[in-house]
């Protein structure tokens, strides 16, 4: 078993986690199993899930890897059926598939590549919520952690139709948690700002090639927005998420909390 030296606060809790074998959603689901939870990781390359699984937990006792596309309706309706046959029920849903789509003004944005990065941020982020929604409301219980990001809140040269995604995610978290709040049921996103790793290499990578500029000066300009002039560890979004999923923040709904190394305050 992988442990964080996270204090257990979510014993007896089932947590499903998509994108969970791989980058920040790996992260979180190290952070939720070792905060005492059972996990179901989806995500679309079996081999992949399969993996996360043996490494999470080799005994695969309190892990459970699922492959799933999220934007298939059904596909996530059978995943939420698979998770509730093996652990029984489902106390946290943290929607962290995503994608970052074209780096490109709207102009040259195609059509397609809009479509995908809806698709999958934020359609896919309703496919999950409508699907495991039943059960929380008929349990009366439930945390709900969307990952969202600072780039719906702030510009960023040639991501429209991320921004856009990103940003929709706040409105469908806030009156979520009006909706589902009667039912016990919390609703929370989480605004990272740029994450160490591969991934934010490639945004530096795609910013440079679109606005002629080098990756490095992309990369100084974005550090250079942050009081603390460092990007974000994966762990301090994994570490929030887990308190926005336990009981320690139950009077917390309908937030949008920013990680992101002051880059955002709003």
């Amino acid at each position: 078993m992988i442990t964080t030296g996270t204090a257990p606060c979510l014993e007896g809790k089932v947590a499903l986690v998509t994108g969970g074998a791989g980058g920040l959603g790996w992260e979180i689901s190290v952070a939720l199993h070792a905060a005492g939870a059972r996990v179901v990781l989806c995500g679309r390359e079996e081999s992949r899930i399969a993996e996360a699984v043996r490494r999470l937990d080799p005994e695969g006792r309190s892990v459970l890897g699922v492959p799933c596309d999220i934007r298939d309706a059904q596909a996530v309706t059978d995943l939420v059926a698979k998770a509730r046959e093996r652990f029984g029920h489902i106390d946290v849903l943290v929607n962290n598939s995503g994608i970052a789509g074209p780096t490109a003004p709207l102009w040259d944005t195609a059509l397609e590549d809009w479509r995908q990065t809806i698709d999958t941020n934020l359609t896919g982020t309703f496919l999950c919520c409508r699907a495991v929604l039943p059960v929380m409301i008929e349990q009366r219980s439930g945390s709900i952690v969307t990952i969202g990001s600072m780039t719906g809140k702030r510009p960023l040269f040639g991501r429209v139709g991320y921004a856009a995604g990103k940003m929709a995610l706040i409105g469908l978290t806030r009156t979520l948690a009006l909706e589902a709040g009667p039912y016990g049921i919390r609703v929370n996103l989480v605004s990272p700002g740029p994450l160490e790793g591969e991934r934010i290499q490639r945004v530096f990578d795609a910013q440079a090639a679109v606005r002629g500029v080098s990756p490095e000066d992309a990369r100084r300009e974005m550090v250079a927005d942050s009081p603390l002039t460092r990007l974000v560890p994966p762990t301090d979004v994994a570490a929030a998420v887990t308190f926005l999923a336990a009981d320690a923040a139950a009077s917390i709904t309908g937030e949008d909390l920013n990680v992101s190394a002051g880059i955002v305050m709003h």
